[in-house]
């Protein structure tokens, strides 16, 4: 099969539906994954003859099982995998429920590993294949009121690394996408907001969370512009490991850079002198 096939979560809205029009305008073919058995016709619709829409939750090891044979059946190959499904919880760290940061941890981080864990096999096969994970700018730096979204991000940005080093040598090629504030249901109903009691967080995580409301569909980052910049780093011959989408994105990484440097050097006289000293392992080593 000389086209190269993809498989794309979360594709109901936002970045993995624009993604999915971009794959099927090039010719190639996507296999999206939605939440509702009523949503395939609608994905389908499309390009029906590139499209191939399947329920799935990333929960679910069973259902990913049923996706992996699919694939081996009608395809035989799967060159992209973008880990897109996801979703912001929202709230002070000290106030979101147990419950509730396990789910996020479930879906934004042990759902992509178990998405990594079927595609790796099939492009090991190949020697090749490329992995995005859509992580965020907030994968980098955290920020008040999404603290646990922030870690589940985190996360997901260093097993990307790591991923991108293990396979690198095998023709695998994993990027980490960093989108910033995007024109998609993020900030909106796919979000959970953990709704703060607390007083001492109106300044910090509450003020945070008004401020996403706020924006929330007025964004400045355009999906169907990052959908078209993530189809076009699939096809470089040397991706980068780290890609952040939209103005915004570029600024705060200039500015956690530039802090991150200057804390590291400020405080360089309390962590630098903390190994043993030449003396001392000469003492101990012999």
């Amino acid at each position: 099969m000389s086209k190269r096939v993809w498989l794309i979560t979360g594709c109901s809205t936002g970045f993995g539906r624009e993604l999915v029009k971009v794959v099927a305008s090039k010719g190639e073919i996507a296999i999206g994954t939605v939440r509702k058995q009523e949503q395939i016709a609608e994905l389908e619709s499309i390009n029906p003859n590139l499209v191939k829409g399947v329920v799935l939750d990333v929960q679910k090891q069973d259902a990913i099982d049923e996706v992996a044979k699919v694939i081996e059946r009608e395809f035989g190959q799967l060159d992209v995998l973008v880990n897109n499904a996801g979703y912001g919880t929202l709230g002070s760290i000290e106030e979101t429920s147990e419950d509730e940061i396990q789910r996020q941890f479930d879906v934004n981080v042990f759902g992509c590993v178990r998405m990594m864990k079927l595609a790796l096999p099939f492009m090991r096969k190949q020697r090749s294949g490329n992995i995005l994970n859509i992580t965020s700018i907030a994968g980098l730096n955290g920020f008040p009121g999404i603290g646990i979204y922030n870690g589940s991000k985190f996360a997901l940005e260093g097993i990307g690394e790591a991923l991108a080093a293990e396979t690198k040598h095998i023709g695998i090629k994993v990027t980490n996408i960093e989108p910033g504030p995007f024109r998609t249901d993020w900030a909106g109903r796919s979000a959970t907001f953990n709704e703060s009691s607390i007083a001492e967080y109106n300044e910090s995580a509450n003020k945070n969370m008004d401020s996403i409301r706020e924006v929330s569909g007025n964004q400045i980052g355009d999906p169907v512009r990052a959908a078209n910049a993530m189809y076009e780093v699939t096809i470089l011959e040397t991706p980068p490991v780290h890609l952040p989408l939209g103005g915004p994105a570029y600024k705060r990484v200039g500015i956690r850079l530039q802090e991150f440097k200057e804390e590291v050097e400020e405080f360089r006289y309390l962590g630098r002198p903390t190994d043993y000293t030449e003396e001392e392992l000469d003492k101990m080593n012999g």
